[in-house]
């Protein structure tokens, strides 16, 4: 099954590792996962910028969307429920 993330991104939830909320203020240990996956060149940044709601992280790529993490909780706990 697949989750759309917005911006027309969508990704594969056998890659889906974590659906991490973003609002600030940002732990440090979120701000450590952003940086580290900026230096990778994996971060991908799919909203304007300060419009970032939820942290996706995935198995190859880490990803910033405008949905909030609820609303991809919901999507990716539906797909579950159906399997």
């Amino acid at each position: 099954m697949y989750i759309h993330l917005g911006n027309n991104y969508i990704i594969s939830s056998q890659n889906l590792i974590a659906i991490l909320n973003i609002e600030p203020p940002l732990s440090e240990d979120l701000i450590d996962i952003i940086d580290t996956a900026k230096l990778d060149k994996k971060l991908i940044n799919i909203s304007k910028k300060g419009k970032e709601k939820a942290l996706i992280v995935c198995d190859n790529k880490v990803y910033l969307s405008p949905i909030s993490s609820t609303t991809l909780y919901k999507r990716a706990f539906t797909y579950c429920k159906e399997v």
